[in-house]
């Protein structure tokens, strides 16, 4: 929760644009409530007819209770005078009557939309301002999430689940945040995955990424937690050409106590990389992790020295990168779409880690990436301290983009 919280916070300029922006949308259509809106407003889409109570499963039960006890309340006198069984009836009225909240909780599971909303649906919301769904909402929170940085197709995709089964019903903005909470973290789900670890010795792990994406940092923190975890932990500091980043990386291995090899400002960083693994071999390390300079995904001569350094790896181990990780910040948006799209064909990326998630607007674009690739997200980080970088967890990230709290 320490980290859920942080993340929360953190996330802010992303949750806020989504929060204000679906509270927007729904104030601007908003219609007066009904009265049958002021005693369970999950019962107002299935009331007009009995064609629609098969939308959903667990609602049309509750009409039919509330149309029971109203009449029951209202032919009492009748019923109380033909024998002593309407008393039973009597007394049962109010059974039924307590039941619309634990009726409306199950709504998540029919509509199968995550354990996020199963948790949160069914929360008294009558006084809520809501607006029919229909195609200029829908045409309205397309653009709201293309905004947020999901892209087009996400986005697409995205509310065209979230009107599946509620189409033409009223709906408040706690209601649509929660249902979008729930569809990001049905995306993000299949790719929430840590790094795998595998036996070979040394594992090598590659990580690559633009200029200015949290390389460094990341390593720093990642060989710190690997080796808080146990394992021992070789740096090489691949990125000859700043001598700030090898500083860094210092800096990061003697807080880590994790060795740093390091070579001359301007160094062959693929004869480095060569020297790293002979060393991690002989001293049995469990994890050689690579730093690379920074590169553009356009710059066609700095993407093939990084394919010189994976093919002189292969010469000491034919199976290695074991990992190759990307590094990502989120404050580029789309362009890390471009970002993945590019070192995917050259450094056959395994893994995925966003960071800068704490300085943007744009934590939508996580959800696109999920989306369109299908790669692992190992990590997301929203901060420099150690504990700023955690395993990713898709309800947290879901919650926090959205701006809910978690139960």
């Amino acid at each position: 929760m320490a980290f859920f919280s942080k993340l929360k916070d953190r996330l802010f300029k992303s949750s806020a644009k989504l929060e204000q922006g679906l509270d927007a949308i729904v104030d601007e259509g908003a219609t007066p409530a009904p009265p049958s809106d002021t005693s369970d407003t999950s019962q107002t889409p299935s009331a007009p007819a009995p064609a629609e109570a098969p939308d959903s499963a667990v609602t049309s039960p509750a009409p039919e209770t509330s149309a029971n006890d109203a009449s029951d309340t209202h032919g009492k006198a009748a019923s109380a005078q033909p024998a002593a069984a309407p008393p039973a009836p009597a007394p049962a009225d109010p059974t039924p009557a307590a039941q619309p909240p634990v009726a409306s909780e199950p709504q998540a599971p029919a509509a199968k939309s995550g354990g996020l909303l199963g948790r949160l649906m069914g929360r008294g919301q009558a006084d809520d301002p809501r607006r029919v769904l229909d195609d200029d909402m829908l045409e309205q929170l397309e653009d709201l999430l293309v905004g947020a940085d999901m892209g087009v197709d996400t986005a697409l995709r995205v509310t065209a689940n979230l009107a599946e089964g509620r189409y033409g019903k009223r709906v408040s903005s706690r209601e649509i945040k929660e249902l979008l909470a729930a569809e990001v973290a049905r995306i993000m789900e299949p790719v929430a995955r840590p790094m795998p670890i595998y036996e070979n010795r040394p594992q090598v792990v590659l990580v690559v990424g633009v200029n200015g994406s949290g390389k460094t940092t990341t390593i720093g923190k990642l060989a710190s937690q690997f080796k808080a975890a146990g394992k021992s932990v070789v740096i090489a500091a691949g990125d000859t050409f700043r001598a700030a980043a090898v500083e860094q990386l210092q800096v990061w291995g003697d807080r880590a106590g994790v060795p740093v090899l390091t070579a001359p400002e301007g160094s062959d960083p693929a004869s480095l990389a060569y020297d790293a693994m002979t060393k991690a071999q002989e001293d049995g390390a469990d994890l050689l992790m690579i730093d690379t300079a920074g590169r553009l995904q356009n710059r066609a001569d700095l993407m093939e020295e990084l394919a010189k350094i994976v093919r002189v790896i292969r010469k000491k181990d034919d199976s290695a990168p074991h990992n190759t990780l990307l590094v990502l910040d989120a404050t580029t948006g789309q362009n890390a779409v471009n970002q993945v799209e590019t070192f995917q064909k050259l450094a056959d990326v395994s893994g995925l880690v966003m960071t800068k998630l704490d300085g943007t607007a744009k934590g939508g674009v996580l959800v696109a990436l999920a989306d369109k690739f299908g790669l692992p997200i190992h990590a997301i980080g929203v901060g420099e301290q150690i504990d700023d970088l955690a395993a990713f967890d898709p309800e947290d990230f879901a919650a926090a983009l959205t701006g809910l709290d978690k139960p």
